[in-house]
């Protein structure tokens, strides 16, 4: 497998809605296995192809608890299909912003029809964080980022550290 680069704000690809996989194939059983790999050695608990500059509506997880053995999950073209009205709230974080840490309010369960890595149609209903960390991934196939939920003060001063990050790496 092969370990990809994490694209990081302001990385306007990032911003860019994915398009549907027509075919589940080996091609993108391979992409899957790499953004496993990928976000197991970030470490993270979600990745979705845009994050590693492939605009194809996929995106890997695995909630499992560091004492549990490992549990990936893989969604193809998701979609949700059902949100509860409930809400939660979860701090959340980004292999794409990296560091950066705020509470998030969504929908505390979700049921979503998605594709797994053999093109079979699933559906599943989750709530707590496997639902909040579908939301956050599925918002990455959308072009929409978790600060995005955030105060336009938090947004923009996230936004700014980066972007003058992203300036000084450049020059150096």
């Amino acid at each position: 497998m092969t370990i990809r680069n994490i694209i990081t704000i302001p990385d306007p690809v990032l911003r860019e809605v994915c398009a549907p996989i027509e075919t589940v194939d080996d091609h993108v059983r391979k992409l899957a296995d790499d953004m496993l790999d990928t976000m197991y050695d970030a470490p993270g608990i979600g990745l979705a192809a845009s994050q590693i500059g492939i605009l194809e509506r996929i995106f890997v997880l695995d909630v499992a608890k560091e004492d549990e053995d490992k549990a990936p999950m893989v969604f193809i073209n998701p979609e949700i299909v059902w949100s509860s009205e409930d809400l939660s709230v979860y701090q959340e974080g980004c292999l794409s912003i990296p560091e950066y840490y705020e509470e998030v309010e969504r929908p505390a369960s979700v049921r979503v029809q998605f594709q797994n890595r053999e093109g079979a149609a699933q559906e599943i209903q989750a709530d707590g964080l496997l639902a909040t960390c579908i939301q956050h991934e599925l918002d990455h196939l959308n072009g929409t980022l978790f600060i995005d939920y955030l105060s336009k003060l938090k947004r923009d001063r996230v936004m700014k550290k980066f972007t003058k990050q992203a300036r000084f790496a450049s020059k150096g």
